[in-house]
């Protein structure tokens, strides 16, 4: 039992950059979690995301994922849909800076978010056009049977197939789970709950494409070696499912998340507040206005 316990945990392909990227989020928001305020629903979705990213990637499932295309449709759910989107949802931005020494936050953190380099890349990232873009491409573009050979023939393409999606996944739930209106949120609360909807879409038509294809679209997976005693088309069939049905259920449950927070603003009044003061900004400078 020891033995096959092991071998689970054991990498498949071993990454100093991701378990040092993994510890340093993990120590940042056990330390932040001590400081501030953290409901327990809160802290259990941070830590089951991040144990959905872990497992995927420093385990030995990534054998599996890269020897069936419907275990590396699984792993890529989970790292681009699922654990983001929970992780996400457990809001740890506030934790994982507070886990951060005061002095780091000082001289390190506030100039760095200052800085004319991160105010380019999150406005290009962090655009909302962009973030839903990119989110929608890095699922297309990798289904595509010719980049999919090739990641699964160089590692290097391989991890940053991975990233591209780890990254893709955390930058549009934040901007679609943002609890914040807009400004200063970057996405207007009621495109929130649309958004997921349209990115959706594409995603269904691609795993529905593969779903009823008649040919072995990924012969790269024969190649490699299947993991399993499987029938070619019956693993395409069941990846194909897949990307159809539950990534189109994980984005309902983001747009329904989306909505909620949206009900919030509302309620509290913070949307309408906003809308009054663009108004009387605008009268101000309008001709005639106060300022004219």
């Amino acid at each position: 039992m020891a033995a096959i316990l092991l071998k689970w945990l054991t990498p498949w392909e071993f990454s100093w950059v991701f378990l040092a990227t993994f510890l340093c989020a993990c120590v940042l928001y056990w330390r932040g979690s001590h400081r501030l305020r953290v409901s327990t629903g809160r802290k259990l979705a941070f830590w089951l995301g991040m144990a959905m990213v872990y497992l995927s990637l420093q385990t030995y499932f990534d054998f599996y994922a890269e020897h069936e295309f419907f275990m590396h449709r699984i792993q890529q759910l989970l790292l681009h849909h699922l654990a983001p989107l929970i992780i996400v949802a457990s809001y740890p931005g506030s934790v994982l800076r507070a886990g951060l020494p005061w002095t780091w936050r000082i001289r390190a953190l506030r100039p760095a978010l200052r800085s004319w380099p991160w105010r380019l890349v999150s406005a290009v990232l962090l655009n909302p056009a962009i973030a839903t873009i990119l989110f929608v491409a890095f699922i297309l573009v990798w289904l595509i049977p010719s980049a999919q050979t090739l990641a699964m023939l160089d590692w290097r393409v391989y991890r940053f197939m991975n990233w591209s999606m780890i990254v893709s996944g955390f930058v549009y739930w934040w901007l679609v789970l943002d609890h914040r209106p807009r400004p200063p949120g970057r996405m207007l609360p009621g495109l929130r709950v649309l958004s997921p909807g349209i990115t959706m879409t594409p995603q269904i038509l691609a795993g529905a494409i593969i779903t009823f294809s008649k040919t072995d679209l990924y012969p790269i997976f024969e190649i490699c070696g299947r993991a399993f005693d499987f029938n070619v088309f019956t693993g395409q069939l069941i990846g194909g499912i897949i990307i159809w049905v539950p990534a189109a259920t994980i984005e309902t449950i983001g747009g329904l998340l989306a909505m909620r927070q949206w009900l919030r603003l509302s309620r509290s009044g913070r949307i309408r507040r906003q809308a009054q003061a663009r108004t009387m900004a605008r009268s101000q400078i309008a001709p005639g206005g106060a300022n004219s």
